[in-house]
C-alpha cells in the first residue's frame, strides 16, 4: 500500500475523531476516579468506538438506507445525548457525577465523542473514495494513538491539582454541552438545506 494513501485516509480520519478536543472532555469524565476505573473506561471506549466503526466499515451505509436514516439524523440524536449528559455533569456533584457503575466508556466517550457523526461519516467516504485496505488501516492507526493519548492523559490532571482538576472538569462539560448544541445546529441546517 501506497504511503499517500495511507496519509490520505489518516489525516481525514484523525481530524474527524479529534482525539486532542475530546481529551479535556475524557479528563472531566474520569477526574476523581481511581487509575483502575479509568483504564476500565479507556477500554470500554476504544473497544465500543471500534466495534462501532468496524460494524460502520461494513456495513453502514446499507443499515443507514435501510432505516432511512441520514447522517444529519445522527448527528441531531448524538448532539441530544451529549447535551443531556454535559448538562448533568454541570449541575451535579463530583461524587454523583463520578459513580464507578456508570458505563461513561461507552456512552459519551466510546459513542459520540471518540467515534461520532463526523468520523463514522469519514469512514463511509474514505471507503469509497480510497478503498478497503487503506481504510483499515488508518482505523488501526488512529486507535493506536487514541490508546496512548487518553493513557497518558491522568499526568495533565497531577499537574492540575485536584483544585484545578475539579474546575477543569465543570470547564470539559460546558464545551461538551456547546459542542452538543453545535452538533444539533449542523444536523438541522443541512437538513434544512436539503428541503
Amino acid at each position: 500500500m501506497d504511503f499517500n494513501l495511507f496519509l490520505l485516509t489518516f489525516i481525514p480520519l484523525f481530524v474527524a475523531i479529534d482525539i486532542i478536543g475530546t481529551t479535556p472532555v475524557f479528563l472531566g469524565f474520569t477526574e476523581g476516579i481511581s487509575n483502575f476505573q479509568r483504564k476500565k473506561l479507556i477500554i470500554e471506549a476504544c473497544l465500543t468506538a471500534f466495534i462501532v466503526a468496524i460494524g460502520f466499515l461494513f456495513a453502514g451505509k446499507a443499515v443507514l438506507r435501510f432505516l432511512g436514516i441520514t447522517i444529519n439524523d445522527f448527528r441531531i440524536a448524538g448532539g441530544l445525548v451529549l447535551l443531556i449528559l454535559s448538562i448533568n455533569d454541570i449541575l451535579s456533584s463530583s461524587e454523583n457525577r463520578r459513580n464507578p457503575h456508570t458505563n461513561i466508556g461507552i456512552v459519551p466517550l466510546g459513542i459520540p465523542l471518540i467515534m461520532g457523526p463526523a468520523a463514522l461519516t469519514t469512514i463511509l467516504i474514505l471507503n469509497d473514495k480510497y478503498g478497503f485496505l487503506p481504510t483499515i488501516s488508518s482505523m488501526f492507526v488512529n486507535f493506536t494513538i487514541i490508546v496512548l493519548i487518553l493513557t497518558n492523559a491522568k499526568w495533565l490532571t497531577k499537574a492540575l491539582g485536584e483544585g484545578g482538576s475539579k474546575a477543569f472538569a465543570k470547564i470539559a462539560s460546558l464545551f461538551l454541552a456547546a459542542y452538543a448544541v453545535m452538533m444539533i445546529r449542523e444536523g438541522i441546517t443541512n437538513i434544512i438545506n436539503l428541503l
